[in-house]
């Protein structure tokens, strides 16, 4: 039989997990790291990053079929031919609705760290310390200072292309060299800084794609096709960074097709022993031991893991004495901007595609200024010019049609605007009394909503898109609101959140949770509140900075 006792377990292969598993290794503990789903390996499982549209059997497309068998999928545009596989399968994987809800999930080795939009972002002082400020759900148990040498550390391996931009609310970090906006985009980022004497920045996008070579990664090569996985190494994903480091310290155990039902829990020495495992193709259950047990499955299937847990005890799961265990879930909201077209620069162009946009950080509610609403919100977008496949049947015909397509088309430029949701106590997922999986896993109800705070910013978002794009001397600058569903933002946070007390929060400032001081969670879950910024930078600086903190705990014998 395989070894059953490690002195780590990590749950979870995504960005958060992958993290743990190469420090944990690196520091010298044998590690099990568990994922639910398929392995992917780098490179070899990457089965349409090289494939031409020609060579595929729809195009890349969706078909009617993958319509019809994932009604969550086709919301948005996760649902296509080419990397389907890497998205959950809903009907072995369901849950419930009590509230709309947008659930996209990754069950594979890797998880979203395949699939992510790599904006990586620094939070700020101004957002650890807002809901302090504001009386709004519990305080950060932590400040920038104590994450920022983390956020260095994360940066410098995963690889962020970026530029320093000075920006107090927005701290520049360990940067590559960013890559280039475009002339539209220089020009409208300097008519903008202008127009606003320069309380509005128009940056590069800071994004986990290196623009020179990182240990064994090659550059990005402006293919854009990141979400099929990059036979380079351009962006960050688990495949290409991290477990590759955490299996050259041979400290390291993948195991697959690994669902982990729940954590054994000890009452007398209030810690977890290790995890049961549910074999995702045989129905097997296992039981695996360690010493220090890291949650990194997602937010809400890590908190799906804490309420399984310990029940006995506490009927709600283990780190649900607080009363927060599911509570507080945030996401950001978004779907709505505007665009405009852009006059002038017939005879430019610009290099390859490059997968990055433009970044303009948040400017409401900074330094006094009172809006009918708390936080604020970023831009991201782009300008570009129209191909081929701008085709008009009425425009032309024949030699005519020929000749307009062999030239670009006009320039246009749009932005989207990124919200914070605030932590609101009644924005809940909990376990399912009549739903279950596959696997006869409770299934979890969503029970989510944008409260007035946010309704009232949407109409900032969408208005100051349009001011700023016109200010920049856009025409025909028409805005947009395509409505939201909780959840369509894929930042799912909060349910297991950090804070100072353990009768208002689950963890505590280490990441630890509250009645299990072996037991970390680094993923979403964690977060106390969602800033306007894209979070999963945060993440991997947390799981770094609690890896480093658990190591030291166990060699103190603490743990």
């Amino acid at each position: 039989m395989a070894n059953q006792t490690y002195d780590a377990i990590v749950v979870g292969s995504g960005i958060s997990g992958g993290w743990a598993a190469k420090e944990l290794t690196e520091k010298g503990l044998k590690v099990l790291l568990l994922e639910r789903g398929q392995n992917v390996e780098h490179i070899k499982d990457y089965k349409t990053a090289t494939l031409a549209p020609w060579e595929i059997p729809h195009r890349g497309r969706r078909t009617v079929e993958m319509i019809e068998n994932h009604p969550n999928l086709k919301r948005d545009y996760v649902l296509n031919e080419l990397n389907l596989n890497w998205w959950a399968h809903e009907k072995e994987n369901p849950y419930v609705e009590n509230k709309p809800f947008t659930w996209f999930r990754g069950y594979q080795v890797g998880g979203r760290s395949l699939l992510w939009g790599r904006q990586s972002y620094r939070l700020a002082d101004i957002d650890f310390e807002a809901n302090l400020k504001e009386g709004i759900a519990v305080d950060w148990p932590i400040r920038y200072k104590d994450l920022a040498p983390w956020y260095s550390y994360v940066e410098r391996f995963a690889g962020i292309s970026g530029s320093k931009e000075n920006i107090p609310h927005l701290p520049d970090g360990e940067f590559q060299k960013p890559m280039d906006m475009n002339c539209v985009e220089k020009d409208v980022a300097a008519r903008i800084k202008k127009h606003y004497g320069g309380d509005r920045h128009m940056i590069i996008g800071r994004v986990a794609n290196i623009t020179e070579p990182l240990q064994n990664r090659v550059n990005c090569q402006y293919r854009n096709k990141c979400w099929l996985g990059c036979p380079f190494g351009g962006y960050f994903s688990t495949q290409s960074s991290t477990l590759p480091a955490a299996m050259a310290t041979g400290n390291l155990t993948l195991r697959p097709f690994s669902i982990v039902s729940r954590l054994i829990y000890d009452k007398d020495t209030k810690k977890a022993t290790g995890v049961e495992v549910i074999d995702a193709e045989t129905n097997e259950v296992l039981t695996y031991n360690a010493k220090i047990i890291f949650l990194c499955a997602s937010t809400f299937n890590s908190t799906a893991i804490l309420m399984r847990s310990a029940t006995d005890i506490w009927p709600e799961g283990l780190g649900s004495s607080s009363g927060e265990l599911g509570h507080n879930v945030m996401d950001h909201h978004f779907r709505l901007g505007a665009s405009g077209q852009v006059e002038g620069y017939d005879d430019k162009y610009y290099y390859g595609r490059r997968p990055n946009g433009i970044y303009i950080p948040r400017f409401r509610n900074l330094n006094g200024e009172k809006r009918d609403y708390l936080r604020g919100f970023g831009y991201q977008g782009g300008a570009s010019r129209s191909g081929w496949s701008r085709n008009v049947a009425e425009l032309a015909y024949g030699e005519d049609l020929k000749e307009a397509l062999s030239e670009p088309g006009p320039w246009s430029m749009g932005i989207t605007a990124f919200g914070e949701i605030l932590p609101d106590h009644d924005n809940t997922i909990k376990l399912s009394k009549t739903v279950t999986d596959k696997w006869g896993l409770a299934a979890l109800e969503m029970n989510a909503e944008i409260k007035q705070n946010e309704i009232n910013m949407r109409k900032d978002m969408m208005n100051d898109a349009a001011e700023m794009l016109e200010a920049a001397g856009l025409k025909n600058v028409n805005t947009y609101d395509s409505g939201y569903t909780f959840g369509q933002g894929i930042h799912e946070m909060g349910t297991a959140r950090m804070g100072r007390d353990p009768k208002t929060s689950v963890l505590n400032g280490n990441n630890q949770v509250w009645d299990a001081k072996n037991v970390f969670v680094t993923d979403g879950a964690c977060m106390t509140s969602s800033a306007a910024q894209n979070p999963s930078l945060t993440y991997m600086a947390l799981t770094a900075r609690a890896a480093s903190f658990a190591v030291e705990e166990l060699k103190k014998g603490n743990l």
